[in-house]
C-alpha cells in the first residue's frame, strides 16, 4: 500500500494498535492532527492485524510540506510562527489555505518557497501564498 512520496494525516491510532506489540515502531512517533510523507519503503514487513494479508511494510516518515496562505512578511528560509487567518468564512472554496490539516496555529515552521500573492481571499484579505515545514 506505502508508496514513497504519499502523504497523510495521522488522525490517531485505532482500538487495536494499542495493544499491538510494534506499536512502539510504528505510531507512537507520530502525533495526532499533522500531516507526513513517506520518504522510504522498506523491505522488512511486520505483522498488522488491520489489513487483510496481516503483514505491511515498514516505512520512514518526516513532516510533509504544506500550502498555506498567509498575511504574515516572511523570506524563503526564514522561520516563522503560523498563525491562521482570522476568518470566519466556513464556506470559502480556500479554507484549506488559511486552516491547512497539519499545521496548527502557534507552529514554528520553515519558510520553503514564496508562490506570490494570493487574489481569491473572497474577505479581502491580502494574503500570499506559501509552502512550509514544521520546524523539528
Amino acid at each position: 500500500m506505502a508508496k514513497e512520496g504519499n502523504e497523510f494525516v495521522f488522525y490517531g491510532p485505532v482500538e487495536e494498535c494499542e495493544s499491538c506489540r510494534f506499536k512502539s515502531s510504528c505510531i507512537n512517533s507520530l502525533e495526532k492532527g499533522r500531516k507526513y510523507v513517506i520518504i522510504e519503503v522498506r523491505d522488512v514487513e511486520q505483522k498488522c492485524s488491520l489489513h487483510n494479508d496481516e503483514k505491511v511494510n515498514v516505512v520512514v516518515v518526516e513532516d510533509a510540506e504544506s500550502t498555506i496562505c498567509t498575511d504574515s512578511k516572511v523570506f524563503e528560509g526564514s522561520t516563522v510562527t503560523f498563525e491562521n487567518v482570522s476568518c470566519d468564512d466556513k464556506d470559502c472554496d480556500f479554507r484549506e489555505f488559511c486552516f491547512s490539516e497539519g499545521i496548527h496555529s502557534g507552529d514554528k515552521c520553515i519558510f520553503i518557497k514564496d508562490l506570490g500573492k494570493f487574489d481569491d481571499c473572497p474577505k479581502g484579505n491580502s494574503l500570499r501564498k506559501v509552502v512550509v515545514k514544521l520546524q523539528n
